[in-house]
């Protein structure tokens, strides 16, 4: 069961971070006046960079989506980078711009990530290898 969930969770940020790296390629004015910003040519620079900063991101959840769906030991490491990435930019946001909705979208999406591939560690069985 904590595999199902982490895996849709997953999918789920997985979803979310593809939206918006498509926003900041293909819609950068729609998707900087979602954020309170607008799209000039002081922006323009800025969006397209966090374009690709977000595809980085939206790949590392999709290899961690696979590595969960595949069983593969290393998913751990995927999953908790993913998660302590995302409880930092929620925390940071919300301390530098006191917005409380990206501490609860972005921390507690990553929070769920890092204790939902901690409790699939704790209750895998041990494999020894000779």
């Amino acid at each position: 069961m904590p595999r199902t969930l982490l895996l849709l969770v997953l999918f789920i940020a997985l979803v979310v971070e593809l939206a918006l790296t498509g926003g900041a390629f293909f819609a950068p004015a729609f998707t900087l006046t979602q954020f309170g910003a607008k799209y000039g040519p002081e922006t323009k620079f800025l969006t397209y960079i966090i374009g690709w900063l977000l595809l980085f991101v939206s790949l590392a959840a999709l290899v961690a989506f696979g590595q969960v769906w595949q069983r593969r030991p290393s998913y751990a490491t995927w999953c908790y980078v993913l998660g302590l990435w995302w409880i930092g930019i929620g925390i940071g946001i919300y301390y530098t711009f006191g917005k409380p909705d990206n501490l609860l979208l972005d921390s507690v999406k990553g929070l769920l990530i890092v204790v939902l591939t901690w409790y699939c560690q704790r209750t895998r069985m041990m494999i020894r290898r000779y």
